[in-house]
């Protein structure tokens, strides 16, 4: 019975039985999390409280919590009382939560016991979790390559079989990117369903539905579970509301419709990834009710509808972010970044550069969000109540440190799920002939979340799932 190669749903179920000790999966996983130090994905320890807190959850036989003495890890960019919470930003550096934020703390009164918080891209937003606090995180399968971001800490500690399951954030990807680099699952819930409260940075407005909070893990049976746990308003998330949450063991794949897309018609996926995805699709040709494979023309508009719904939505600047409250001046900063004397990092300052061109915004961004609600429109449309869509997690596998700067728009495969609030599953497909996780995207409509999980599982089951890489074999 070895903890690391359990799901955490099958760990807490043998804690409660007395099968096998918290302690000991709480110490089989900070082993772990050693071994695999030099991944840069942990950013702060909080072994000896996680040691404590399995001495307690052993001593508690009546405990009915879904993740009863499980250990898991937390993005960083999410408060956990008395560990740091800089999201990556250099100006916060020293600071510390007061309290959890509350889906930490609906896991911890779960029975979830948190040992470490991990590694994030600066104020979370890019593709790759490097920041002036903590440094670069690497890739499990290949340390030339990114983990992904902006939970790509988390990413890499799942993905090296290091922490069974962990807390994620994604307004753009930022859950399904890391897993998918890292060869794991993750999901992007529902809009709305899952509150953000103890989120830094906060997201506003409508982009409090656009920014969702899920579970990146090494098992697909632990989607629905931790999703369970952390669903359902707050009163502090005044975007989050209550929905009914459906079980995915109560879906009939063989009464599914699978609509295939294979590319958003403008950014070209590499031809493992789509081959991959065309595996995916014969095998539930083979169980599913229909299987067709379609292009949508109007996802070609992806990078713009993100870019003017999320900037419709957002009332301060990311240079203000940037600058705590007071724009920094971008080209100050670039030429300081050469000299290392910028406290910034290059994807952020070219964030910042960016949204002072108002391309997204006026009419023509009206007319972009427009575009984006007829998008949903169809896609809901197309899916309803019993179908779900394949699609890319990203154009090609994890690509190496830095490229990303040089192909900066892949990531809309992602984030255009953001802003259409539909419920995204990352599902693992074995691996390349490199070696690095191939992956897709299971979509379905809003408050369908279940329907997706339902698939992940059933891809698991025929292609094997999370396959532990090198270093943790």
């Amino acid at each position: 019975m070895d903890p690391l190669r359990m799901s955490a749903s099958a760990m807490a179920r043998c804690i409660r039985a007395g099968e096998l000790r918290s302690v000991d999966a709480v110490e089989a996983h900070i082993a772990a999390l050693e071994r695999t130090a030099s991944l840069g994905a942990v950013v702060a320890r909080r072994y000896e409280l996680a040691r404590e807190e399995a001495r307690a959850a052993d001593a508690e036989h009546e405990s009915d919590g879904a993740l009863h003495g499980v250990p898991i890890t937390v993005k960083e960019a999410f408060a956990v009382s008395g560990m740091p919470h800089t999201s990556g930003l250099l100006a916060r550096r020293g600071v510390t939560a007061a309290r959890d934020a509350t889906a930490v703390a609906r896991l911890r009164a779960a029975g979830a016991i948190v040992i470490a918080v991990t590694n994030i891209s600066e104020l979370c937003m890019w593709l790759e979790s490097d920041n002036r606090v903590y440094g670069r995180t690497q890739n499990p399968y290949d340390p030339t390559r990114i983990a992904g971001g902006s939970s790509g800490g988390e990413g890499a500690v799942v993905g090296a079989g290091a922490s069974p399951v962990g807390l994620g954030a994604d307004i753009g990807g930022s859950i399904r990117m890391p897993a998918f680099f890292c060869g794991v699952f993750g999901h992007k819930p529902t809009g709305g369903l899952v509150p953000g409260t103890g989120h830094y940075p906060e997201p506003q407005n409508a982009a409090r539905r656009y920014m969702t909070t899920g579970p990146i893990a090494r098992f697909a049976e632990d989607l629905q579970p931790f999703l369970s746990v952390i669903a359902g308003p707050d009163g502090e998330d005044h975007e989050c509301r209550a929905m009914p949450l459906g079980s995915p063991d109560s879906v009939r794949i063989g009464e599914l419709r699978i609509i295939d897309v294979p590319d958003n018609g403008i950014t070209p996926v590499s031809a493992e990834l789509r081959e991959a995805q065309q595996r995916a699709a014969r095998h539930l040709s083979s169980v599913a009710a229909e299987v067709r494979s379609i292009a949508i023309p109007r996802l070609r508009e992806s990078l713009a509808i993100w870019s003017a719904m999320l900037a419709a939505a957002t009332d301060t600047g990311f240079a203000e972010l940037l600058g705590q409250g007071h724009a920094i001046s971008v080209p100050r900063e670039l030429f300081k970044l050469p000299f290392g004397r910028s406290p910034h990092t290059l994807p952020a300052l070219m964030l910042a550069a960016v949204e002072g061109i108002p391309l997204y915004r006026g009419r023509r961004g009206a007319r972009w969000c427009e575009l984006g609600a007829a998008l949903r429109d169809e896609i809901e449309t197309l899916l309803g109540a019993d179908g779900v869509m394949l699609f890319p997690s990203y154009a090609s596998v994890a690509p190496r440190h830095g490229v990303p700067v040089r192909w900066p728009f892949r990531w809309v495969y992602t984030g255009i799920m953001n802003v259409l609030e539909l419920p995204a599953t990352q599902v693992p497909l074995g691996l390349s002939r490199e070696g690095l996780p191939l992956g897709v995207q299971v979509v379905g409509a809003r408050g369908q979340d279940h329907l997706t999980i339902a698939v992940a599982c059933e891809l698991e089951r025929a292609f094997g799932g999370w396959v532990p890489p090198p270093l943790s074999r």
